[in-house]
């Protein structure tokens, strides 16, 4: 299926270069160079995934992010020669998948962008395999939904991305079992663990506080010190 990238950078040459690699691999390109303009093409187009700059005039990267997070479950990357982790763990903490910094491979990030569209979109692909599993997942208070990605809180629907859902799934699928981050980044992400703790981090922290009572003291995805993270045994139902 040809899939659309929407790329938004005031930097024209960034935009073009980016642009002419993703075409060879049969991407479909819409372009932006502006908050404002983005905006509007999420509105007219159909799109699968967005590269935002965060240093941009009228919206910036940020604000757009925020903007695009209160309608549209796309997969988000954030392009920014802005590095730092505070700057990168804000990104995530807003919405956005993956990050990547300025300079870059325009090879690398071509393939970053394709393996965020397979992840985020190959499991909306049945298979026969598929059939066989629990149409849910359900614990305690939380069902699951495998067939149209939906979690659900005493009935009440929660909105999940592409990756918070493949995360809660890993997890909730081995209660009890604990993963590392390596492991959980790896499985979920598709990609080798190539960078630090943070994006893991940062989404299981998105997750307790779309399940937790209490997202400070969670009952559900348990950290266990020095290793990982853990879904909550079956005999734990409170």
């Amino acid at each position: 299926m040809l899939r659309t990238v929407l790329l938004v950078d005031d930097n024209r040459e960034i935009v073009e270069l980016l642009g002419v690699f993703l075409a060879k691999e049969g991407i479909r390109i819409v372009e932006a160079y502006n908050g404002a303009e983005a905006w509007a093409c999420m509105r007219r187009e159909k799109i699968d995934l967005a590269v935002l700059d965060i240093m941009m005039p009228e919206l910036d990267g940020m604000q757009l992010l925020q903007l695009l997070r209160t309608e549209y479950k796309l997969p988000v990357i954030i392009l920014s020669a802005k590095n730092q982790d505070e700057d990168k763990i804000r990104g995530l903490q807003l919405g956005a998948d993956d990050f990547i910094s300025k300079p870059f491979n325009p090879l690398e990030a071509v393939a970053r962008i394709q393996a965020m569209l397979r992840r985020s979109y190959d499991f909306n692909e049945t298979t026969k395999t598929e059939l066989d599993q629990p149409k849910d997942t359900v614990f305690g208070d939380l069902s699951l939904s495998h067939l149209d990605y939906i979690l659900r809180k005493n009935g009440v629907e929660i909105p999940l991305t592409a990756i918070e859902y493949k995360l809660l799934a890993t997890l909730m699928q081995s209660p009890g079992r604990v993963f590392t981050k390596k492991q959980l980044f790896e499985q979920v992400w598709s990609d080798y663990y190539y960078e630090d703790a943070n994006t893991v981090m940062v989404h299981i922290s998105r997750l307790r506080d779309k399940i937790e009572e209490s997202p400070k003291q969670p009952f559900y995805i348990q950290t266990i010190r020095g290793l990982g993270y853990k879904f909550a045994k079956k005999g734990d139902i409170r």
